[in-house]
């Protein structure tokens, strides 16, 4: 009895194999990419991975007690000028990351200041625009009924005439200025 030969490409415990892929070397960038999404479309159902945001860096927090107190007698060790540097470099970088830590601060309140104001602006003009928008339509039944009452023949024309140039606040001086001329 003969017993089947192994293929060299499947492992033991794995039903069927993969077929071996070539080993291909990208000399590009836009070659890496191309290979990275070939790879990624052979198995469309996998997800893809989606690497997760990089924190920002936290200066490490002070410690609550401070064992190694450098004295202020003169004459320390050689070895004594590399602990400072280094504690006088870890105290820049918290200073420059305060720092830029209220910049960006104030860019977001800025920016939160100006949307605020937009709006504000975006809802005066709409109110401006809706007034006259009423005004229009108000002037247009205004005459409209005028226009009804002056062919009825009714003497209530001049009434609502008058009453149309109250509301609108205009000098009843200058229509009649307009119509002694005419």
């Amino acid at each position: 009895m003969a017993v089947p030969q192994k293929d060299a490409n499947v492992k033991p415990g794995k039903a069927g194999g993969k077929e071996p892929q070539p080993l291909i070397i990208a000399k590009t960038p836009a070659e890496e990419q191309r290979l990275k999404l070939e790879r990624l479309m052979r198995n469309p159902d996998k997800l893809a991975p989606i690497p997760e945001r990089p924190k920002e860096w936290n200066p490490r927090a002070p410690p609550e007690f401070v064992r190694d107190v450098m004295g202020s007698s003169a004459g320390a060790g050689s070895g004594e000028f590399h602990v400072y540097r280094h504690l006088r470099r870890r105290e820049y970088q918290r200073q420059d990351f305060l720092d830029r830590m209220s910049d960006k601060q104030k860019l977001d309140e800025d920016y939160i200041q100006k949307v605020q104001d937009n709006q504000t602006a975006a809802e005066e003009r709409t109110a401006k625009r809706r007034k006259k928008r009423e005004k229009l339509k108000l002037k247009k039944q205004m005459a409209k009924k005028a226009k009804l009452e002056s062919q009825k023949g009714s003497g209530m024309t001049f009434l609502f005439f008058i009453i149309y140039i109250a509301w609108c606040h205009i000098p009843i001086f200058s229509f009649l200025h307009c119509a002694v001329r005419k």
